[in-house]
């Protein structure tokens, strides 16, 4: 008799656990899903995506495995750009384009350069004493660019890469992802998420900073304002206090019961804020991320595979990189597959 009420009280302990953590994770449902589903053929994880600024139809996937795709009608179809890269294994974290003037790197140690929107790709020497692998790079103009490397060098070039300024005397230290706004600004999160940093043009000097509590840090990047904000384990997200690097808003959980993670954010507009995760986690805030305002797509979390970034080139135009193939291309209101 003992025994069958030791299983009884185990049973109902797991049903009210159960319907405890089911009533906490329900998050309102988006009205509409405008996210297509595409399944591009490779095993490949995406990275990176880019349009040229001359024809906005024409853009660049990168990823693992040497992956360099081209679309020619806005991201609704893609085509694979295989690149002769003899035994390396190639994988291109980073893409940009100036007009129709760009640029990809990757590890181990590659950069690529083209000037007639990807037509031809040739690629650029690196030194071997450059510090660390190419990370992320930006098309800064005619001939110029700045390119980061994974431990926090940043340099820039003004004659088509052919000679490289350091802007950094230091080196940071291995990172997990680095973000760079409009205005030449840095954040970076350490590889094992326990501290930030942020870098200044005006300084050139990197800034370390310590994280908020014991929650390690996923990732970072910068607002519309000129403020950051940080997606931390657990799924908890903050913004900072203005355009503060050092304070911050109370943490908020989006869906807090989520063991999934959330890893990447962007903004298609000022208000509209997008947040990605594992396992097909999607959600959005229409009010600039306040709490108890989100909302989850549910129309995609059964998609197999794992949302690692998040990318709005315009309010119009935006995609979701995923794993094995996956991306997600936003369309107007009603018309995803």
């Amino acid at each position: 008799m003992n025994d069958i009420f030791k299983r009884l009280r185990t049973i109902a302990i797991v049903l009210v656990a159960t319907l405890f953590c089911a009533s906490c994770s329900e998050v309102p449902s988006t009205s509409a899903n405008p996210w297509q589903v595409l399944e591009l053929p490779t095993p490949a994880t995406f990275y990176d995506i880019a349009f040229t600024d001359t024809d906005t139809d024409r853009g660049w996937l990168v990823g693992s495995r040497g992956s360099l795709f081209e679309t020619n009608d806005g991201g609704e179809t893609w085509e694979e750009r295989p690149l002769d890269f003899g035994e390396e294994n190639i994988v291109f974290t980073s893409v940009d384009f100036s007009g129709d003037e760009g640029w990809a790197v990757g590890e181990p140690s590659i950069l690529l350069h083209t000037t007639d929107a990807g037509k031809s790709w040739f690629r650029v020497p690196l030194s071997k004493k450059l510090p660390g692998a190419p990370s992320s790079i930006v098309a800064t103009g005619a001939n110029s660019a700045e390119m980061t490397t994974n431990i926090g060098a940043i340099y820039a070039t003004e004659d088509g890469g052919q000679n490289w300024k350091a802007l950094v005397q230091d080196a940071l230290g291995v990172f997990r992802n680095i973000d760079r706004n409009a205005s030449g600004q840095y954040v970076t999160v350490s590889a094992n998420g326990n501290f930030y940093s942020t870098w200044d043009p005006t300084t050139g000097d990197w800034t370390p900073h310590n994280r908020q509590d014991s929650r390690r840090v996923q990732n970072m990047g910068f607002r519309p304002d000129g403020g950051l904000w940080m997606l931390a384990r657990g799924g908890q997200l903050r913004f900072s206090d203005g355009g503060s690097t050092e304070e911050w808003l109370e943490a908020q959980s989006p869906e807090f019961s989520t063991s999934w993670g959330l890893l990447d954010m962007a903004y298609r507009t000022p208000e509209e804020v997008w947040v990605v995760g594992g396992s097909g986690n999607l959600l959005v805030s229409y009010d600039g991320g306040e709490p108890e305002t989100w909302q989850k797509d549910r129309d995609v979390e059964n998609v197999p595979s794992n949302f690692n970034y998040i990318r709005f080139l315009n309010e119009d135009r935006g995609f979701i990189l995923g794993q094995r193939g996956i991306l997600l291309r936003y369309t107007p209101e009603g018309e995803a597959a």
